[in-house]
């Protein structure tokens, strides 16, 4: 509802300046028009990023994964500079719409690394779908369960009231461009980034349309199914966890564990929810190391 009112982040506005633009494509598949970054050789890496964020993200990481990788790193839907084609922004529509890009560009990844809710997209991806039966899942601070604690206009009747009111997203839009409240948020979630980093999750939250499709993802979101789930999956799975984590607790990681039995756990001491974004450089290192390419 509503959409037509928020529309996507503008490419043309942002380009000159946008992170690793020059590994920037559109796309259209399964009736979105996706901005996805691509680069590399190797193995298929798809990168998907958490609620709110952008394949921006990963900028720091994908350089150093492109000597070993294709790393694909989309926009998912509704976010940045991908826009929701007219679907909902579930687990299911992210799902099917990522598959039908994966298709369109005629690639399976060997593995997904997912960060938050993105690493809840990559293991429903995994669940549903045949083609991913050997594909390696590798979450970085992981959605996977229920988030205990969290306010209800986060996931809840709130969100989706927010969802549906066409000032919501125009308040939320206007509040975030205020000097330090971004700022304020990105450390309530135990991580401290540079000013690049600030400043992109600035621009993509002051834009009322990339916080549109924020809120409607948000009211969307249900994780019961896919926690219930968990056990099916039979793929190598890999938990990586910032023992800083403010959004996350660390503790679900063995959680989780209970469920997916073959899961490894692979600790960070002093990093917070946006451990990849923090310390890119380890980060890649520890990837390259699950995936067997270093010792």
């Amino acid at each position: 509802m509503f959409d037509r009112l928020y529309p996507t982040m503008q490419w043309a506005d942002h380009c000159a300046t946008w992170p690793n633009a020059q590994h920037s494509h559109f796309v259209k598949a399964g009736g979105i028009d996706w901005h996805v970054q691509i680069a590399g050789q190797g193995p298929c890496l798809l990168l998907l990023h958490g609620t709110g964020s952008g394949s921006f993200s990963w900028r720091a990481l994908l350089p150093l994964l492109t000597a070993h990788f294709k790393v694909i790193a989309p926009d998912l839907p509704g976010h940045v500079f991908s826009n929701r084609g007219g679907g909902r922004l579930s687990l299911d529509d992210m799902s099917e719409g990522l598959r039908a890009l994966l298709l369109q560009l005629n690639l399976t990844p060997s593995a997904i690394v997912g960060h938050s809710a993105g690493a809840a997209v990559g293991a429903h991806m995994i669940l549903q779908q045949q083609s991913l039966s050997q594909t390696r899942l590798i979450g970085i601070n992981p959605a996977w369960l229920p988030l205990p604690g969290l306010p209800s206009w986060l996931f809840g009747p709130a969100a989706k009231l927010a969802a549906v009111n066409p000032l919501s997203a125009w308040a939320t839009a206007k509040w975030a461009s205020k000097p330090g409240v971004v700022a304020k948020a990105i450390s309530q979630t135990g991580s401290k980034l540079d000013a690049e980093g600030l400043h992109l999750y600035q621009t993509v939250f002051s834009h009322p349309g990339h916080v549109h499709s924020v809120l409607n993802m948000m009211a969307a979101w249900q994780l019961t199914a896919l926690s219930t789930a968990l056990h099916r999956l039979h793929n190598q799975v890999d938990i990586v966890v910032g023992m800083q984590d403010q959004t996350v607790p660390p503790h679900m990681a063995d959680e989780a564990c209970r469920a997916i039995r073959q899961a490894h756990i692979h600790q960070l001491p002093r990093l917070g929810h946006l451990a990849h974004e923090e310390d890119p450089a380890g980060t890649a290192s520890l990837l390259l190391k699950i995936n067997g390419l270093t010792d």
